[in-house]
């Protein structure tokens, strides 16, 4: 899959293709099912097909300090993208400049301009261009101006639920991370880098890794959970996962800690994933160590069955 930062990065000579459009967090079960539509048609009419995305996300520049919370990082959504058998990656920066460019120029400088469409396939709810001016019928009428067509994609739902990026961060939110899963056909994902925390769970005989998340990460509600610790180039581990303030000890500062099962390694400074698989409890304040202690392990030994 080619890469590119900004579509004033397309290579000359770009022929024509089948487009989609959207910020694509969390590349869940409906922007699968969106993408692959367009992988689907590039093939069927012998084009190539690009997806065009977003950086930062457009909320945090149209109405600053209202960024949602992450599903994926760039480099996982990038990696997301490019399973679906995506031909291009276009990552367009989202600047104040950018948000003010008129519906019409959005569609002439990035769909006709460089990345020639053909066929520019988006969901019901598409809105673009300056102040979400332009919505899908809009876009119909560019198409027939300039000489492409646009189909939609149909939203993807399971028993009543349709799935988006808002419904998985409540999931999230709320710590029902299994729900989080079947929305997105996979674990809900957390990365971070393993920093130094108080060393209480080495003190304790349960070592943590402390992973330091980027500012707008999806993390779980307070709790602890059943969870894959993914280290690159390592088979997965299985990890019994802290999500909060750390109440017994006073805690004031929000962390996630991870206990690696059957791992006796040094972490610190890696850059680790965790995939969460299931809840097992709330956050709790013990009055003793030795009560912590017996709930500790009573945790490790449901990870492990949890996990198989």
């Amino acid at each position: 899959m080619q890469r590119w930062r900004g579509y004033d990065a397309v290579p000359g000579g770009w022929g024509r293709s089948v487009v989609t459009i959207g910020v694509f967090d969390g590349v869940h079960k409906g922007h699968q099912a969106t993408i692959g539509h367009a992988v689907a048609r590039a093939r069927e009419l012998g084009v190539r097909s690009v997806v065009v995305t977003f950086d930062p996300h457009p909320a945090e520049v149209v109405r600053p300090g209202s960024h949602p919370a992450v599903l994926t990082e760039p480099a996982r959504k990038a990696e997301l993208i490019e399973t679906l058998g995506v031909d291009a990656l276009c990552v367009v920066p989202f600047t104040p400049e950018f948000s003010r460019l008129p519906a019409e120029a959005f569609v002439h400088d990035i769909l006709v301009e460089h990345l020639h469409a053909t066929l520019v396939v988006v969901g019901d709810n598409f809105r673009f261009g300056h102040r979400a001016a332009g919505d899908v019928a809009l876009l119909e009428r560019l198409g027939r101006a300039f000489g492409f067509a646009v189909e939609g994609a149909p939203l993807v739902a399971e028993a009543g639920t349709v799935f988006s990026s808002t419904y998985i961060r409540a999931c999230v939110a709320a710590g029902d991370v299994a729900a989080a899963a079947a929305a997105l056909g996979r674990p809900h994902r957390v990365e971070g880098v393993v920093v130094r925390g108080d060393q209480r769970g080495r003190e304790l005989g349960y070592p943590t890794a402390n992973l330091l998340t980027h500012r707008y990460t999806a993390v779980p509600a307070d709790g602890v959970y059943a969870a894959r610790l993914i280290r690159r180039g390592h088979p997965p581990l299985a990890a019994a996962v802290s999500v909060g303030t750390n109440p017994t000890f006073s805690g004031r500062e929000r962390r996630v800690e991870a206990y690696a099962l059957d791992f006796s390694g040094d972490l610190y400074g890696e850059r680790l994933a965790l995939d969460f698989v299931a809840h097992l409890r709330e956050q709790r304040r013990y009055d003793a160590i030795e009560p912590l202690l017996a709930q500790i392990a009573e945790d490790v030994e449901r990870t492990r069955r949890v996990l198989g």
